[in-house]
């Protein structure tokens, strides 16, 4: 004879936290976070210019610039496993690449990181692509 308990299940020591699977809209919700983080954390006051960590890491020379082409090719490896085309994700590279040979020039450089957001364009290739193939991740923004 088997007895069996009615009481409650223990819950896990953390509820499922949203954008941590591998479905598209969890994935884009990443992407825009670091989006978020790497190009608009901030604002300028006094020209209200959106900067991000890729503009002041770029400050730094050498490992700024590298650390911000890795957290970019981090956006391209997660379009790469959403199945992305390879054009697609050959542009995307193309833009961290150019923002990463550019950004690494001194002053120059610096400045240029402040107008070209290679990772802003390249959420925008990754929500198109999400819009026509995986319409069930669609945010709609309020």
């Amino acid at each position: 004879m088997t007895t069996t308990s009615s009481a409650p299940r223990p819950q896990p020591l953390r509820p499922e936290l949203p954008g941590l699977g591998n479905d598209p809209a969890s994935v884009l919700k990443r992407v825009e976070m670091l989006e978020r983080v790497l190009e608009r954390s901030f604002t300028i006051p006094g020209i209200r210019r959106d900067v991000g960590l890729d503009a002041i890491a770029g400050l730094v020379p050498v490992v700024g610039d590298l650390v911000t082409a890795a957290m970019g090719a981090y956006i391209v490896w997660e379009a790469r496993n959403l199945g992305l085309p390879k054009w697609k994700l050959w542009r995307m590279g193309a833009n961290v690449a150019f923002d990463t040979a550019l950004g690494a020039v001194p002053v120059v450089g610096d400045a240029f990181d402040l107008f070209f957001r290679s990772n802003s364009k390249n959420l925008k290739i990754l929500r198109k692509h999400l819009d026509k193939h995986h319409p069930q991740a669609r945010v709609i923004e309020g």
